[in-house]
């Protein structure tokens, strides 16, 4: 388990479900994560939090307006100076998607699309930091952006975030593990999916959650009505595995090696 007061600049520090069954997707990870959804807020649009152990791991979000939720995670990246984050985004070729707006005294947001084609959000922090709690069970643990561009998805994210990168593999499967400065070992990764990506399928950002049991917890995934994309399988970080939530919402769970 890692705990921290917030994200360093650049690393991943939220994590949200836009999801078209909001009910099935609280019962979903209640079970399979323990889980508590909170209310929604009206103040801001029906967003809400759920919590583990009574400490905020993600947020939530339905059907905005006459706009259908797409059933996806998305990944929130730090900044200390959003507008700057923004127009540096914009000018390294990103499209804004939805611009820079604060939430009461919570923090400030926005959501980009990069050049690869994933989209990704920014939160300067207020009062809220983010999640605070990583690597245990049911709580963020890795972030990993996939794309078909991957040279140019580095050169992004190194121009527009204070990011260190560090190249751990070059051949079949090239992946680039990032650091920002002061912040205790990787953050996030950059692999070169070009060779996976099904085609019409563009560049996406996924969170890994935490489990205590991989194999235990794709079993429970399925008998809970999602589905399994990848099957449990060991690398030299733990055992991982993909899949979706019965709305369709993809991620992935990791037994981490400890």
């Amino acid at each position: 388990m890692a705990t921290r007061d917030r994200a360093p600049v650049g690393a991943p520090c939220w994590v949200d479900l836009w999801t078209s069954d909001v009910g099935g997707s609280c019962a979903f990870y209640a079970e399979l994560f323990g889980w508590e959804a909170q209310e929604p807020s009206p103040e801001f649009g029906g967003y809400f939090m759920f919590h583990r152990d009574g400490v905020p791991v993600a947020g939530g979000m339905g059907d905005m307006g006459d706009v259908a939720a797409r059933n996806v995670w998305k990944i929130f990246l730090a900044s200390d100076d959003i507008d700057k984050s923004v127009a540096a985004a914009e000018a390294e070729g990103a499209q804004v998607v939805v611009p820079v707006v604060p939430v009461a005294d919570l923090g400030t947001q926005a959501v980009i699309v990069d050049p690869t084609g994933a989209a990704v959000g920014i939160w300067q922090a207020g009062t809220f930091p983010g999640f605070t709690v990583l690597n245990e069970h049911g709580a963020p643990a890795w972030f990993e952006l996939h794309t078909d561009h991957y040279d140019s998805a580095v050169s992004f994210y190194r121009s527009v975030f204070p990011w260190d990168t560090t190249t751990m593999a070059d051949t079949d499967v090239r992946y680039t593990t990032m650091h920002t400065s002061g912040s205790q070992g990787e953050q996030a990764g950059i692999m070169d999916a070009s060779r996976s990506l099904p085609d019409g399928v563009s560049s996406y950002w996924s969170v890994y959650f935490e489990v205590d049991d991989t194999d235990a917890a794709v079993s429970l995934v399925t008998a809970l009505g999602g589905g399994v994309v990848s099957e449990p399988t060991d690398s030299p970080y733990g055992r991982l595995a993909t899949v979706t939530e019965p709305a369709g919402a993809m991620f992935r769970l990791i037994r981490s090696v400890r």
